[in-house]
This record gives C-alpha cells, structure tokens and sequence, in this order.
C-alpha cells in the first residue's frame, strides 16, 4: 500500500521539492502550507500552526506515515523566533493523530546550529570546519536547538522515530520564499544585464576566497526520504550538501556567464545586496511588464538580506557529509549545475527573461 507524507511548507524550496519527489515515489502527499498552491499530486492542508486549535481542525484527517517539517517563520529577535519557532512545531506533532503505527519525522534546519542565530551569527567561540554532527550544540539561545526539543520530547511521548537535516544554504525555487540565494541572484544578475551595471560580488574576501559548500533542494529531499526509509537513519542528525566544495571567485565567474556578463573585479571591499538593489522595484517591474514576466513583485522574488548574511560571513564554511556517506547516502550534485538547472527552470516559468 501507498505511504502518506505530510510536508509543512509545501510551497517553500525544500517543501516543494520534497512533494515533488513523494509524489514521484508513489506516496500519497499532503501538503501544509498557510496558503496552499497548487501543486499536482498533494493534497493542500491550509494551517497557521502559530495556532493549536486551528492546526488540530486542519490535521483531523490526516494520519501520515511520515513528516517533513520543511518551514519556519522569521521574527524579529531571536527570543522570538524561539518563542514561535518552537510552538509551531508542538502545536503540529500535538495536532496530529497518534501514530497508530510506525512514524518518522524529519525536521529541517541548517548549519546556524554550528554558527549561530542571526544575532550571533559567525561570532564567538566555533566549532572547527569541516563542520561535523558530533560538534553540538553552542552556547548561545537558539531556535533550532528549541525546534529539536519538541521534537525530541514528542517523539518520547508518541514513540515516533525522527531525523534532523542540516543544509547549507539551498538552491531551489520557490516564490514568496524569505530564504532564497539562487533566484536573488538571477534577478540581481538580469538587474546587471539589463542596465548595464558591474556585476558585483556584494560579499566579503573570506568568502571570494575560501571553500564553501551548498544544498540542492532535490538533494536534500532525496536525503529527508532517504533517512525516512533507512532503519539505521532513525534517531539522528544529519548535515546534507552536494558533496563538492567551491570558491566563490569561481562561481561567480561561472553565473556571470551563464547570464552573459563579465563579472567585475572583486576589490575586497563588501557591497551588499540590500544596498544595492534597494531602489529597484520599479525596475524590476518595468522589466517584468517588458518581458511578460510572472511575477512583477520584487519582493516575492529576492531576499538579498539573506544572500548578503551568507555572502557576507567573515569565515569559511565547510560541511562535513561523512555520517551519511558512511550509512549509504551516496547522492552528489555539483553546485554550479544546480544552479544552472534553477536558472533555467526560472527561465522556462516565466519568473527571469
């Protein structure tokens, strides 16, 4: 018989690259998103799980198999994303039904548990790159580490199995996302091209110059079902990247073409996106009016706050994928190829010219 998945946050990157793949493998997919999209295959299960009562109503007639916690809503302090953050997660696993048989979840997160929230990100005392599961937890509040104790504590209670996964930063599409490198990036490249100004790296030398890695989405929900169907994956954390490293000298050189630019010379000095792009809205529209595009809304597009905060960090960030190697995940994605397939996909919806 056909599994049945809940993925919360379908429409997001990872959500709905995770879907996707379910729906592939067979499953029968309900997807949990404060404002379901259509997507073919899932079911749409419209929840604000900041609210218990209403979660519980929406979930009444959901008994997944498996759960992918794929989401998680950005506040202003870190005191707030714990408060909130971690709420969302118990008012899930409280609204579902108890598990009348074998149950995993899988939650997302990221390598700030290794480099800390965004008020402390990069700063203090950190672990020693390559980044490795076995590092722990630091001293500082953090709301994945509160994500992890609800997890932890309802999988005690309903005996559930679990899995956590840790992605650098991902590479997928999705519209509206508040986390999203990829398509920040072919916008700010088309925004060059089509004005004629240096396509400029906004980062810092650490980042021109050291390794880094990232995380395809298709990888990463190949991994989330990959631990959900592994016995010897239960009960673990996982960090998951493409499996190749780079430098950003290299990459950016590799996007500019993509798009048909020169990239300009990197002078060590930090331009940020944010500052960069902060008048171009009515561009972007103009450009989208132009050129028939879908989506005219800047906003809905790019996150250059985001791309400047991992573009931007004074170290190098390298992850460590040892742990799922060794328990016979063996997918590999290189990152330029995904970002070339994003851009093309971008292109074919309609979403860059």
């Amino acid at each position: 018989m056909a599994k049945t998945a809940l993925v919360v946050g379908a429409s997001g990157i990872v959500g709905s690259a995770t879907a996707d793949l379910l729906v592939a493998q067979g499953w029968t997919v309900h997807g949990l998103a404060r404002r379901p999209v259509e997507q073919p295959g899932v079911a749409p299960v419209a929840a604000d799980l900041t609210d218990a009562a209403a979660t519980a109503q929406a979930l009444a007639g959901v008994n997944p198999d498996a759960v992918f916690i794929t989401t998680w809503l950005r506040q202003d302090s870190e005191a707030e994303n714990i408060r909130v953050n971690s709420a969302m997660v118990r008012h899930l696993l409280d609204g579902l039904p108890r598990p009348t048989g074998p149950r995993h979840v899988a939650l997302v997160t990221g390598l700030k548990h290794y480099l800390g929230p965004f008020e402390a990100y990069g700063k203090g005392s950190l672990p020693q790159t390559p980044f490795r599961e076995e590092q722990g937890r630091l001293d500082v509040d953090n709301f994945y580490y509160a994500q992890e104790d609800e997890l932890f504590a309802a999988a005690a209670r309903d005996g559930f199995s679990w899995s956590v996964h840790r992605p650098h930063t991902v590479i997928g599409k999705a519209v509206g996302n508040a986390m999203n490198m990829g398509t920040t990036l072919a916008v700010y490249a088309t925004l060059c091209r089509e004005t004629g100004r240096p396509f400029r790296f906004p980062g810092s030398a650490a980042q021109w110059s050291g390794l880094t890695d990232m995380t395809d989405a298709g990888l990463l929900a190949r991994h989330l079902l990959w631990a959900a169907e592994t016995p010897g994956a239960a009960n673990e954390a996982f960090n998951v990247v493409n499996g190749d490293v780079f430098r950003w000298q290299w990459m950016w050189a590799r996007i500019a073409a993509w798009f048909g630019l020169e990239p300009a010379p990197f002078d060590g000095t930090v331009q940020p996106l944010e500052q960069q792009m902060a008048g171009d809205a009515d561009l972007w529209r103009t450009i989208a009016e132009s050129e028939g595009l879908a989506e005219p809304n800047l906003a809905r597009l790019a996150s250059p706050w985001h791309t400047d905060a991992d573009l931007g960090r004074p170290i190098e960030v390298v992850t460590d994928i040892s742990k799922s190697r060794r328990m016979g995940f063996t997918a590999y994605q290189p990152t330029d190829d995904a970002f070339f397939a994003l851009f093309e996909r971008l292109r074919a919806d309609r979403l860059i010219p």
